[in-house]
């Protein structure tokens, strides 16, 4: 096969709670990209008739893992099938604790998920959990599959129900599903071609709907990380040595040496023959350079580009698998290895414990024992250097040493620093505060409108972000404007993808709305300059002139809708397992 006849790979992670059919979606999706090996169906229907069963395509699974064993993960099943686009991964693993390990050690790395939910009984306990599990994990590209809608006979209102409910569960975990799919596996409604029995439902079957999942970039697209390893002496040069770890790197290149963040430029890529010798490098391969200036670097520090600088912290918040035969514990001391850089740590607080096996949690715990999952904040004895884990999975990966073993790994969920009072969007030195996804409701006891304010949220590049609440509903892709600092926020397929000033912004067909998520009247080209035009005439600080211009561009009502609340209580506490 040629270099451009290969295609792409993508793995998913099926979720789903008992008999909500997580194995007969999955096989239905085998069934009809013809991915089974010879012989199954038959052999299935053979055997279904044998013990008086109907034929249940879930039955395949097992006649494909039965030809798959020799090629299949220890602890995680990985069934295979392709789309026109790209080949697909299935990840479906026998146990929570099997999966969360592989998951979190990098065995199994899924990039997008499914989860189902049976649309006659609704959200169990275990699909709230299941939901946990992608928080945890950091997974930001999630489908929900309203499965078995034959049974509740297509009911647009039964799916609409389930789809608000768990949206607001999943919110409150900061896990924004791209799209709700209704859709019955048993019978093939909505899996490979759209069904005429849903026509109210707009959207694409579930084989179309997992090609729109934008594949992650590949690791040399990603911003540079260059960990120092070494640093070698030769004759007159101190060579920089170490493996690219994302991104590319050229002669000429202004770089960031963190933590003491000290500018630079590459002077030459080293070479030991004249056939080695190269002007550029880019992830995987390992690299000697010299620099401009003569600094003194160490093993450990980090090599980006100037504007690509990463987390530089000594407070964070890690989602860790503990193996160790000692518990972890509070305010002991022990040694975390992130790429080249290791300091001694220790564990400020273990905010949740999640017995592995059975996904109970345990708030605010006093240790973490061996195989469980937990969720920790810990402070390190100097500045750490890191990505969080959904933005650059090598650089946002951990140990912990116990001692001299290897007791628990884990990755980087955030910073511990950066606490919420308002949504915000930040890039590099790059911030705009919003208040778009705040909900109205009116209350009947007061007859008025308020604001309820659920969650604040911290985005950064590639979060995605929730486009629909239960009073607010934007398109997929829409520019977010600032018009009192003349900035904008992009927000592609679902996720958020930069930050521009108004000089470098062009209007390209996006919808637009404002801080508060009013949409702006904009449509052509034509209009987008007149706005700018008008934007630049006024005040921004007078209030009259705001009014004047809001009531021009501004429609308040698009793609929002009032609901009425009997209770002065808008939000409840949010769901803990």
């Amino acid at each position: 096969m040629t270099e451009e006849n290969v295609k792409e790979i993508l793995k998913i992670v099926v979720v789903g709670h008992v008999d909500h059919g997580k194995s007969t979606v999955i096989g239905r999706l085998l069934y009809d990209t013809k991915s089974l090996p010879e012989g199954a169906i038959d052999r299935v229907k053979r055997i279904s008739k044998e013990k008086g069963k109907p034929f249940e395509y879930a039955y395949l699974l097992d006649a494909f893992e039965e030809e798959q064993k020799q090629g299949i993960t220890i602890d995680t099943t990985q069934l295979q099938f392709h789309t026109e686009k790209r080949e697909y991964v299935i990840i479906d693993a026998p146990g929570h604790k099997e999966f969360l390990k592989n998951m979190i050690s990098g065995a199994a790395n899924a990039e997008a998920a499914l989860v189902i939910i049976d649309a006659n009984e609704g959200i169990q306990e275990q699909s709230k959990r299941h939901g946990y599990i992608l928080s945890l994990l950091g997974i930001q590209k999630v489908y929900v599959i309203v499965n078995k809608m034959d049974l509740i006979d297509y009911s647009e209102q039964r799916f609409n129900a389930i789809k608000l409910e768990m949206n607001q569960f999943l919110n409150s975990l900061k896990v924004y599903p791209l799209r709700y799919i209704p859709v019955s596996a048993f019978l093939g409604e909505n899996i490979a071609l759209k069904s005429d029995k849903m026509p109210w439902y707009d959207g694409s079957p579930i084989l179309e709907s997992i090609d729109m999942f934008e594949k992650d970039k590949g690791l040399e697209e990603k911003p540079l990380r260059l960990p120092i390893q070494d640093v070698y002496k030769f004759d007159n040069r101190r060579i920089i040595a170490g493996r690219i770890e994302s991104g590319r790197l050229r002669v000429g290149d202004e770089i960031l040496i963190s933590p003491s963040r000290k500018l630079t430029r590459i002077k030459t890529i080293e070479y030991w023959t004249d056939n080695d010798k190269r002007d550029t490098a880019e992830a995987g391969m390992s690299v000697g350079i010299t620099v401009e200036d003569e600094f003194f670097n160490k093993r450990g520090e980090i090599i980006t580009h100037k504007d690509e600088a990463p987390v530089i912290s000594d407070v964070f918040k890690v989602n860790l698998f503990w193996m160790g035969r000692n518990n972890l514990v509070k305010d002991k001391k022990y040694k975390i290895k992130a790429v080249t850089q290791e300091m001694e740590c220790e564990v400020v607080s273990i905010d949740r414990v999640i017995d592995a096996t059975t996904l109970e949690a345990i708030e605010d715990a006093s240790r973490v024992k061996t195989n469980d999952v937990a969720e920790v904040t810990i402070r390190t004895k100097e500045k750490l250097c890191f990505d969080q884990f959904k933005s650059n999975q090598n650089t946002g990966r951990f140990v912990i040493v116990d001692g001299y073993d290897v007791c628990g790994g884990g990755i980087v969920s955030g910073v511990e620093a950066l606490t919420n009072e308002v949504s915000r969007f930040v890039r590099e030195d790059e911030e705009i505060v919003v208040s778009c996804f705040d909900e109205y409701f009116y209350m009947l006891p007061e007859g008025a409108v308020r604001k309820a304010t659920p969650h604040h949220r911290l985005f950064v590049q590639g979060d995605s972000v929730p486009l629909e609440g239960e009073t607010y509903f934007y398109p997929d892709s829409v520019d977010i404007i600032d018009v009192r600092r003349n900035k904008a926020v992009l927000v592609r397929k679902g996720i958020f993808t930069d930050i521009m000033h108004f000089e470098d912004y062009k209007y390209s067909g996006i919808p637009a709305i404002n801080t508060s998520g009013f949409y702006i009247n904009i449509s052509s080209h034509k209009l987008y300059e007149e706005f700018k035009e008008d934007l630049g005439k006024i005040d921004v600080r007078d209030g009259k002139e705001l009014a004047a211009f809001a009531n021009k561009w501004f429609d308040i009502m698009k793609g929002r809708r009032i609901i009425y609340k009997e209770s002065s209580e808008l939000y409840q506490p949010e769901y803990t397992i």
